[in-house]
């Protein structure tokens, strides 16, 4: 088949090598992704006030498909901001602390409960929502609070976010990008994200036991321990020890309830990020009210505009990146207009056509890149700026080889979160390093070879999933 490309295609490329290598040095890509989407503004239309006109509507289009994952996000973070102030996370994790009685188990206790509620919560409330409960409990039985700090960053920031099966706010952006159905990422990604934390958590215990024998790794005194500031203790009390209990009892049971119904109903994407979103929404009003009795109105839309803050600053770096990328497939259509050529079927789709007939490409090159692309996204340290960009490159390749672009696209998102989402980049493992007390660059290099290991073993076990 031919394809035709003209200089949309070769700008749209150039621009998006220029990204790549933007991030590489650990720069900003916000100004060179306006530059790029106001250039093919204006080639395509050959119109200044067009192309100009076309950064705006960009933005727009971006945000309103980025709309219900940043709500989500926002919604789930004012939910657990009023659990966590009333002292209702504490009472939802308080019976596994009972099950901690060794290092072992502390580990492996403290891991899958940061996951599931990471899957539900996401993974920077997750950290607060359970840290300062169980970080006493695991030093107290010889679990140094490096290994707490590492323990909820692979298990939450890595295996949860990864994955994040339940918000799809990661596998939203990525099969945006890849125009694809987010329920076929999904799929697609269940393997690989069974994998990689498989064995990256194996990998991680293993060391852990071994420079725990050595001496090299040692328990700090519990009062060394930097727990959490109760911002205030008469805020905790307001609610009966039953009321709070029977709380702690029901948000689990709801949301649990949801999943039932998402598997019963076949809820995927939208549809399931709503059903887990309303119900946040409701828990926060009913809690709210509890709570604040008289003064609720007000207090509801503070959590409201608390949660909104941090939504739209984890993803205002991903907005003028989603744009930009978002040109490359139907965006370009809805933002731009139609001036691409009658056979082109998008700008990425249609360059991933033309190598095709120009360079054989095999499973193994379009798995190791994919790795290497999300990777490199994810040195910014937000882990979402960049998926965009690893869900175009995988279809690019996916045309190319006819074949694999959700499996790709899986691998590019799985390799930008766990190095940016994060596990790899001080400024991205903060949250756990500050309710543990640790220092961050210590935490990375104690997460490096664990999840480095991880990455090649997926990534060998993606090649054969394409």
């Amino acid at each position: 088949m031919n394809i035709e490309l003209n200089s949309l295609h070769y700008l749209f490329m150039i621009f998006t090598m220029l990204i790549l290598v933007v991030m590489i040095r650990k720069r900003d890509t916000t100004l060179v992704c306006i530059l790029g989407i106001f250039l093919l503004g204006i080639f395509a239309t050959s119109s200044l006030s067009a192309g100009i006109m076309t950064v705006f509507n960009s933005f727009i289009y971006a945000i309103v498909q980025l709309m219900g994952t940043i709500l989500i996000i926002s919604v789930i973070v004012a939910m657990s901001t009023i659990l966590m102030k009333t002292g209702i996370n504490e009472i939802m994790v308080s019976p596994f602390t009972r099950l901690i009685k060794t290092p072992t188990l502390a580990y492996w206790v403290i891991g899958i409960l940061m996951m599931v509620i990471s899957f539900f919560f996401w993974p920077s409330p997750a950290v607060a929502l359970i840290g300062a409960v169980m970080l006493p409990v695991a030093v107290k039985v010889g679990l140094p609070a490096l290994a707490v700090a590492m323990v909820m960053n692979i298990f939450g920031h890595g295996i949860a976010l990864s994955g994040d099966f339940i918000i799809q706010g990661a596998p939203k952006l990525t099969a945006d990008a890849a125009g694809l159905p987010v329920g076929e990422v999904i799929a697609a990604s269940l393997p690989l994200v069974i994998v990689m934390g498989v064995v990256t958590t194996v990998t991680a215990f293993i060391f852990l036991k071994r420079d725990l024998k050595s001496g090299k790794l040692k328990v700090e005194k519990t009062d060394n321990i930097k727990n959490k500031k109760q911002e205030d203790e008469e805020f905790k009390n307001i609610l009966s020890s039953k009321t709070k209990n029977i709380l702690a009892l029901i948000i689990p049971i709801l949301f649990a309830i949801d999943v039932i119904i998402m598997i019963g109903a076949n809820l995927q994407g939208g549809d399931a990020t709503a059903l887990i979103g309303g119900t946040a929404i409701f828990i926060l009003i009913v809690v709210s009210m509890l709570v604040h009795k008289n003064k609720a109105l007000e207090e509801i839309t503070k959590y409201l505009v608390t949660g909104l803050k941090f939504g739209f600053e984890i993803f205002g770096p991903v907005i003028p990146i989603a744009a930009f990328f978002y040109l490359g497939d139907e965006g370009f259509l809805q933002v731009i207009g139609n001036y691409l050529p009658e056979t082109s079927q998008g700008l990425v789709n249609d360059l991933g056509l033309a190598l095709a007939n120009s360079v054989p490409l095999n499973e193994g090159i379009g798995a190791i890149t994919l790795t290497s692309v999300g990777a490199i996204t994810g040195l910014d340290g937000s882990g979402f700026s960049g998926i965009s960009l690893a869900g175009s490159v995988a279809s690019l390749f996916g045309a190319a080889l006819g074949k694999g672009v959700a499996t790709l696209t899986a691998l590019g998102q799985i390799s930008a979160i766990w190095v940016g989402g994060g596990t790899l980049v001080p400024w991205a493992v903060i949250p756990a390093a500050a309710i543990c007390g640790v220092d961050p660059f210590e935490l990375t290099r104690r997460n490096f070879k664990p999840v480095v290991i991880g990455l090649v073993v997926t990534t060998i076990v993606g090649m054969f999933l394409i």
